[in-house]
């Protein structure tokens, strides 16, 4: 059996750390902790953990910009942890880099079943390595180099943008339905959290489009899903 991941949790309050900690440990994961978001930042460089959980709202250097800084040089994947719940705050989080967001107070269960989520979609399944790259139009997707480029130029996307993107490809210019790829891309915990789908779709359009305000290459069926078109492929 693999070892289980290793795990940095970044927050101000001790019981939280505590708390979160303890139950992660007796889930058989190994835990690291810093106290505030500088030390956090250290640590991600240092150590190298697998997931890392971020509090929001600590002095100083904040979760915002923790997570701003860290997406300059990893994509390790980052749970939010925060007392505010609107959308706006969620959009926000995403925004900055964010994997995945938790509303405080929350639960042990819900806490250890969206690290068992992001650790499981930031490890893509292997069958999809050995797909034949993907074409359409100017781009192209290598599977197994994990590599995704746009008129030969590569493009850097996300764990998560990267699966989203895989996914719709491997059911290219069949419209993908708004749980399926919810479902496939980050778990049957997040069914109902058409607002991960919508922001990272958007993502991956300003990254691939040559117009993301008229997509010609992902596609929205209205009240149904996404479709991933098959464009005829670019002269080089």
């Amino acid at each position: 059996m693999p070892p289980k991941a290793t795990i940095l949790v970044v927050d101000d309050e001790p019981h939280v750390v505590r708390l979160v900690q303890a139950n992660l440990q007796a889930s058989g994961y190994r835990v690291l902790t810093a106290t505030d978001g500088r030390t956090g930042l250290q640590t991600v460089t240092d150590k190298l953990p697998d997931l890392v959980i971020l509090d929001l709202m600590m002095p100083g250097l904040d979760g915002y910009e923790v997570c701003r800084r860290i997406r300059e040089y990893s994509d390790v994947p980052i749970i939010v942890l925060t007392a505010r719940g609107a959308e706006i705050d969620k959009i926000t989080c995403l925004d900055a880099g964010a994997d995945d967001y938790l509303t405080k107070p929350f639960s042990v269960g819900e806490l250890l079943a969206r690290v068992r989520a992001v650790l499981r979609r930031s490890r893509f399944p292997e069958e999809i390595r050995n797909h034949p790259p993907f074409r359409s139009g100017r781009l192209v997707i290598d599977f197994g180099r994990r590599r995704v480029t746009v008129d030969g130029r590569p493009v850097e996307l996300s764990p998560t943008e990267y699966r989203l993107l895989a996914t719709l490809a491997r059911d290219a210019d069949r419209v993908m339905l708004h749980e399926e790829l919810l479902r496939e891309v980050w778990g049957p915990e997040y069914r109902d959290e058409k607002e991960y789908l919508r922001l990272y779709i958007h993502y991956l359009r300003q990254k691939l489009e040559a117009d993301p305000s008229h997509p010609q290459l992902i596609l929205t069926q209205q009240g149904a899903g996404y479709r991933l078109a098959i464009l005829p492929v670019a002269e080089a």
